[in-house]
C-alpha cells in the first residue's frame, strides 16, 4: 500500500475527540454534561474570587455580628469594616472561609449550570419555543437541585466567616464536629460553684463570642424539630427552607433576566461584542434577582448561624423573622443590600460571561 493510499485514509479518532462530539450533538449525553458542569462550577469559583472580600462582610452584616454591628447602613461602614478585618488579619482574614466557599461554589455552580443546560434543552429544544415562564422554571429548578446537594458546605463557609475573634477561631474540621454535634436538645451542663455552707448554684455559661446579645426568650422547641434533629445530618441543614424558597425567585428570576436579555440583543452585535453582551446581561440580572430574594437570604444567613447561639436546638425561620423585625423592622430584611449589589452585580456579571467562555471553550 503506498503512502499516498494510507495519507488518504481517515485517521482515527481519539478518545477526547469523540467525547468532544457526543457532547456538541448530543445535549443529553454523558459528555455534554460534564463539560457543561466543568464550565459552569470554573464560572462560580472565578466569580466568588472576585467577589470574596465583600462577601465576607456581607455575612457579618446579615448575620449581626456584635463587633461589626456599629458599621452596619452605611459604605463608609463597609470600608470600615475591611479594613479592620485587614488590619486584624491581613489579607487571610478577608478570604476567610474561602476554601470552603470554593469547596462548596464549584459542585454548586457545577450542577446548576449543567441541569440549567439540561431543563432547558428538555423544555425548550428550540428557540422558537423559549417562553418566559419556561425560563424561570428551568432555572429555579436548577438552582433548587443544586442548593440542596451542596447546602452542608454553604453552611460551613457561613460558620468559618462568622468568627471574628482571632484567639477563638476555629479551623474547617473543627466548625464541621461542631455542627455535627448541634444535633441535641440537651442543654450545657452548668456551671458550679462550690460552697460548703450554702447550698449549689448553678449559673449559665457565658455567651459565645461574636453572637449578638438577645433577651427575647426562645419558644420550646416543637416536637417535629426534636424528631428532626436526631438525624445526625440534620444541623447541617439550619436554614435549608427558607434557602429553597429564596432560591426559586433568585435563580428563576436571574436566568429569566439573562435569557430574555440575550434574545433582545441583535445577533449581529452579540456576535461581535460577546464578552460585554454578557456582563451587561449579567449584571442586570443580578440586580433584579438579588432585589427579589434578598429577604430570604437575610433570615437564612441568621438561621445558619443560629447554631452558635442556640447549639442545643434549632432556629425556627418564623421566630427569625419575627427577631428581624423587632430589631429592624421592614428594613432588617435589607440589612447589607448595598453591599449585596456591589457583590452580586460584579459576580453575576463574572459569572455568566465567565460560563459562556468556557462553553465556547469547549465547544457546546
Amino acid at each position: 500500500m503506498s503512502n499516498r493510499s494510507l495519507a488518504s485514509e481517515p485517521k482515527e479518532l481519539t478518545w477526547l475527540q469523540k467525547s468532544h462530539q457526543r457532547a456538541k450533538q448530543d445535549k443529553h449525553s454523558w459528555d455534554f454534561a460534564i463539560r457543561s458542569g466543568i464550565a459552569g462550577g470554573v464560572a462560580g469559583c472565578v466569580a466568588k474570587t472576585a467577589v470574596a472580600p465583600l462577601d465576607r462582610v456581607k455575612i457579618l452584616f446579615q448575620t449581626h455580628n456584635a463587633d461589626f454591628q456599629k458599621y452596619q447602613g452605611s459604605f463608609k461602614g463597609l470600608y470600615l469594616s475591611i479594613r479592620d478585618i485587614y488590619a486584624s488579619n491581613g489579607a487571610r482574614g478577608l478570604l476567610q472561609g474561602h476554601l470552603a466557599t470554593l469547596l462548596r461554589v464549584f459542585p454548586y455552580a457545577g450542577i446548576k449550570f449543567m441541569l440549567y443546560d439540561r431543563v432547558h434543552h428538555y423544555l425548550m429544544p428550540t428557540k422558537n419555543s423559549e417562553t418566559s415562564a419556561m425560563l424561570f422554571t428551568a432555572g429555579a429548578t436548577s438552582g433548587i437541585a443544586a442548593v440542596f446537594l451542596t447546602y452542608p458546605l454553604e453552611l460551613i463557609r457561613v460558620r468559618l466567616a462568622f468568627q471574628t475573634k482571632t484567639a477563638e477561631r476555629t479551623n474547617l474540621l473543627q466548625v464541621v464536629r461542631l455542627i455535627y454535634h448541634e444535633n441535641s436538645f440537651r442543654p450545657p451542663p452548668p456551671v458550679v460553684l462550690p460552697s460548703s455552707a450554702q447550698p449549689t448554684v448553678s449559673v449559665s455559661p457565658p455567651p459565645i463570642a461574636g453572637a449578638a446579645a438577645s433577651s427575647t426568650p426562645h419558644p420550646p422547641p416543637s416536637a417535629f424539630s426534636r424528631y428532626l434533629y436526631q438525624i445526625p445530618l440534620a444541623p447541617f441543614y439550619r436554614g435549608f427552607t427558607i434557602t429553597v424558597l429564596g432560591m426559586i425567585p433568585y435563580a428563576g428570576i436571574s436566568f429569566l433576566t439573562y435569557g430574555r436579555l440575550k434574545a433582545l440583543v441583535p445577533a449581529e452585535f452579540g456576535r461581535d461584542h460577546r464578552t460585554k453582551v454578557d456582563l451587561a446581561c449579567g449584571a442586570v440580572a443580578g440586580v433584579v434577582s438579588q432585589t427579589a430574594s434578598y429577604p430570604f437570604e437575610v433570615v437564612r444567613r441568621r438561621m445558619q448561624v443560629g447554631g452558635v447561639k442556640r447549639p442545643s436546638g434549632m432556629v425556627g425561620w418564623k421566630e427569625t423573622v419575627r427577631d428581624v423585625w423587632k430589631v429592624g423592622g421592614w428594613r432588617g430584611f435589607y440589612v447589607g443590600l448595598g453591599i449585596g449589589f456591589l457583590k452580586v452585580v460584579p459576580m453575576t456579571s463574572i459569572s455568566f460571561t465567565t460560563w459562556q467562555f468556557m462553553k465556547r471553550s469547549f465547544d457546546i
